[in-house]
């Protein structure tokens, strides 16, 4: 009897002792662990514009662009209206460049991973910070001459445009080349004096007409407009005797 309460008492003493050992190699452990660190908090990531021509589209000599312009139709209370009030109310989003105090529309290289379409809407997001519902079908195709090449003779640096028409549905506050475009909502009849070269004002001509004949169009809700003094970026020095409207 006195053998068995022995072993049972040096039993329990054992189980006492392991716990012991347990407990203090916990806390050496929790001592000796580092802080814990707060993760940071998550970050907004920033879509970069596309650089370079390793991609670029072209058809003979011709590089190919694709663009568009970015259009509203303002709201007015009351009973639907005709076509030709719409177009009263048709407003579009020109955007400025260093050094310049004309506008012009979003555009840029038609690359070879996208469709037509596509690329105007990525040139649109990326130069403007629009994003939409395109047209079906371009507002038409024209030749011109890069900026840089406006002077040169031949046909160095021609390209071959292509329009849409993107009914605007979100303004972004932040777009990946804010710091080199500005923007500016127009009425379309004051767009007409402040386009750069004349196939823009051919171009505007297209979208008044296919919105007018287009026989499905009802205007989409207008992306919230701000104050237009929030519409003008700050932007490089222009040249001397430029205004610059960015």
């Amino acid at each position: 009897m006195k053998e068995s309460l022995k072993r049972s008492w040096i039993c329990l003493f054992e189980v006492l002792v392991q716990l012991a050992r347990r407990l203090f190699l916990w806390a050496r452990r929790e001592k000796m662990a580092p802080p814990a660190v707060a993760a940071p908090p998550p970050t907004t990531t920033m879509v970069c514009a596309r650089q370079g021509r390793l991609r670029q589209r072209y058809e003979g000599c011709y590089r190919l662009v694709s663009g568009c312009i970015p259009y509203m139709v303002k709201e007015e209370g009351g009973e639907e209206s005709g076509c030709q009030d719409v177009l009263g109310r048709l407003q579009v989003l020109m955007i400025s460049t260093p050094k310049r105090g004309d506008l012009i529309f979003p555009k840029g290289g038609w690359e070879d991973d996208e469709s037509i379409d596509e690329a105007a809407c990525r040139e649109a997001f990326e130069e403007a910070g629009v994003k939409g519902v395109i047209s079906a079908t371009p507002l038409g195709e024209w030749i011109f001459k890069s900026k840089s090449k406006q002077n040169s003779c031949g046909l160095q640096g021609a390209c071959k445009g292509f329009m849409f028409g993107l009914q605007v549905t979100e303004l972004l506050e932040i777009w990946p080349e804010q710091v080199t475009h500005g923007r500016r909502w127009v009425p379309v009849d004051e767009a007409y004096g402040l386009c750069r070269y004349d196939w823009m004002r051919e171009a505007l001509d297209k979208l008044k007409e296919q919105l007018l004949f287009e026989r499905n169009f009802r205007p989409l809700p207008s992306p919230e407009l701000v104050d237009s003094s929030s519409l003008y970026m700050v932007m490089p020095a222009a040249a001397e005797g430029t205004v610059a409207l960015c």
